[in-house]
């Protein structure tokens, strides 16, 4: 996300633009409007590995797995975004009848950028937290094994973190189990002091 903001739109002002742009996409916060920036190899590779995991496992059920194109509008905070995964396992609830913005979700995965990591993990998780439905929010780093997976809880949100690559990952706000090392299936880490390295399941 662009740190760079633009002048003041209504939600629907931002929308309509949106809806006529081809060749980028945006957040919308209260009135500003961010550019989003382009996604990594790493980034795009978890996302579809987590995506088709999921997807495999849902098969079977009432839910669905939309990824990285689909927008969700969270009212209460006027706010819409693009999240990386969004899981639905209810009836969806759509914005208006054009049906591209979604108004709620039960589960919403981020992959971490070094750029957005600290709004996804503070601001934009404060936003999320407005949607009723949601019960899991959930964060993968794309240089390392790491998931942050928050749970809804009558008290709060609980936290359970994750970097060894054969844990077993337990989403339970839609009953699936995946190893961690799944989610990175041919990723390839990279550090000034080390080789790249693939990991291949």
């Amino acid at each position: 996300m662009s740190i760079q903001p633009k002048p003041y739109y209504s939600f629907e002002d931002y929308l309509a633009a949106e809806r006529e742009c081809i060749d980028e996409k945006h957040e919308y916060v209260a009135g500003q409007v961010f550019a989003m920036t382009g996604a990594t190899y790493n980034h795009n590779l978890v996302t579809t590995n987590l995506a088709r995991e999921l997807s495999n496992q849902l098969k079977p059920r009432p839910c669905v797995v939309l990824a990285n194109d689909m927008r969700l509008r969270i009212q209460t905070a006027d706010a819409c975004t693009y999240p990386d995964i969004v899981v639905l396992c209810d009836e969806p609830a759509f914005h208006d009848r054009r049906k591209d913005v979604l108004t709620d979700a039960r589960f919403v995965a981020e992959v971490l950028s070094p750029s957005t990591e600290g709004y996804d993990r503070g601001d934009k998780f404060a936003l999320y937290r407005a949607l009723p439905g949601l019960r899991q929010y959930v964060l993968i780093a794309q240089n390392r094994f790491a998931i942050d997976v928050f749970t809804r809880r009558d008290d709060g949100w609980l936290l359970e973190a994750h970097s060894d690559p054969d844990a077993l990952v337990y989403f339970e706000s839609i009953d699936c189990r995946i190893r961690l090392g799944e989610i990175y299936d041919k990723v390839r880490f990279e550090s000034e002091d080390e080789p790249a390295r693939t990991v291949d399941q």
